[in-house]
């Protein structure tokens, strides 16, 4: 992972050494030095191949128009290979995966999550290992990186970015109007904050959640580690603890308290996380807990960027969690359907693209637009004081999220539960209990 100078930290930054790349490695990532020894790895360039892909890039981001360009500039360097890209929006790609994974028409190329999310794919057959290939990679990302997407000891993909999910941007105008210079230190003051904010008729926090994703992933991931401790979800995923158990409830009372307090906006279930983004932009409200990924549009390329301070979830009196750690992401790694064994000509271009794709060249381009990459690479020498303080804010330990830790039944469940709490249908222990019966299921 792309880390600032200075003395390594734990985590997920602690085991990346930083080095230079050597014009070798950075060859033979392109996909354009030295043959891997497979001779289903070379195209035939004089049979045209098509690849049908699918992906979520869909939002304005940076990194988005960067993965757009990458596939651009593969097929205007490989002309005999054709990817015709099917692009879903991030709110509709997992049910729009779900479908083709249950009629078997998975595209050639479709972005997958890891770990959990990932599992049943793999476990169904559908996608192809590419460990025959793996040692592209294996110089320019740590092991860690590459073990996201492993199932059962083989490799399925690899990740292009590295996204902390729980980065709250709060509007220092704003805090300071109601008597805070510094961001809470305990959830306590943070509640007091809120409070404040709602009498001085500020919006506190501004949330996107028709995508349903940002209170399961930036808010409940966090929250969870906060109280219940570090590693919680996967022993409840594992059946080794149940989401009844009283930290569990707690977290989820978390979002009903705020819930209560008229922290959130109102339109909170019909706004999407664009529109969160510019709400905040424009003064609306006075946080913003989101991903690392859109420091680029709320700082680095924004004039009042200063204006805008960044933090962590605050810590919760009695919780188990560290209190510095940062959930973190691998993302947007690019799975192949297994039916592409049978296709020699299809899988040896599909090969072709990934080494592209996945080049030493994504995450340079990456890092120099202020995107966290997973690669063993310093900072850019472009790097503002932004990025880096980013890199310190996430380098205290990191936790996975919900989204590639439950299975995406249960992960169903709670989102569904989260927008019954903020429509107050339902109370935190109902919403626990429905999540345990699904998770009960899996084990039928």
């Amino acid at each position: 992972m792309l880390r600032a100078r200075g003395k390594a930290k734990p985590g997920i930054l602690k085991t990346m050494t930083m080095l230079t790349l050597t014009a070798a490695v950075a060859v033979s990532l392109t996909g354009c030095g030295k043959p891997d020894g497979n001779a289903s790895a070379t195209p035939n360039a004089q049979k045209p191949v098509t690849l049908k892909m699918m992906h979520n890039w869909t939002n304005p981001n940076v990194d988005n128009e960067i993965f757009k360009a990458r596939i651009k500039q593969f097929q205007d360097e490989n002309k005999n290979i054709t990817i015709e890209v099917e692009e879903v929006p991030s709110n509709q790609y997992p049910t729009k995966l779900q479908t083709q994974a249950t009629g078997r028409t998975l595209p050639d190329m479709a972005v997958f999550q890891p770990r959990a999310a990932l599992r049943p794919y793999v476990e169904a057959g559908l996608l192809m290992p590419i460990d025959e290939i793996l040692d592209n990679w294996k110089d320019i990302l740590p092991k860690e990186a590459l073990e996201a997407y492993s199932i059962n000891g083989k490799h399925y993909a690899v990740p292009a970015k590295l996204t902390y999910a729980d980065v709250i941007y709060y509007n220092k105008e704003l805090l300071a109007q109601v008597g805070y210079k510094e961001f809470p230190k305990t959830y306590t003051e943070f509640v007091n904050m809120v409070k404040k904010l709602k009498a001085a008729n500020i919006t506190p926090i501004v949330v996107g959640n028709k995508d349903r994703w940002p209170l399961q992933s930036s808010f409940m991931s966090i929250i969870t580690d906060r109280i219940a401790g570090t590693g919680y979800l996967e022993k409840a995923a594992a059946g080794e603890a149940k989401f009844t158990d009283p930290d569990f409830v707690k977290s989820l009372g978390v979002i009903e308290e705020l819930t209560n307090l008229g922290a959130f906006n109102q339109d909170i279930n019909t706004i999407d996380t664009v529109q969160e983004q510019n709400y905040f932009l424009q003064g609306k409200a006075a946080m913003s807990m989101t991903t690392s990924t859109i420091d680029a549009k709320y700082r680095q390329t924004n004039d009042n960027g200063a204006n805008i301070g960044i933090a962590l979830f605050p810590q919760v009196e009695g919780g188990k969690g560290n209190p510095q750690t940062s959930s973190g992401n691998y993302q947007f790694g690019l799975a192949l359907n297994a039916d592409l064994e049978k296709d020699k000509d299809k899988k040896a271009a599909a090969y072709k693209f990934l080494k592209f794709f996945y080049s030493n060249d994504l995450y340079k381009d990456l890092n120099a637009k202020g995107i966290i990459v997973p690669a063993k690479m310093e900072l850019a020498s472009s790097a503002n004081n932004y990025m880096k303080e980013m890199v310190e804010l996430n380098s205290k330990g990191t936790t996975t999220i919900i989204d590639q830790t439950l299975a995406t039944s249960v992960n169903e469940s709670l989102q569904n539960g989260l927008q019954a709490i903020l429509t107050k249908q339902k109370t935190s222990a109902q919403i626990a209990e429905e999540i345990q019966s699904v998770q009960n299921k899996l084990k039928k």
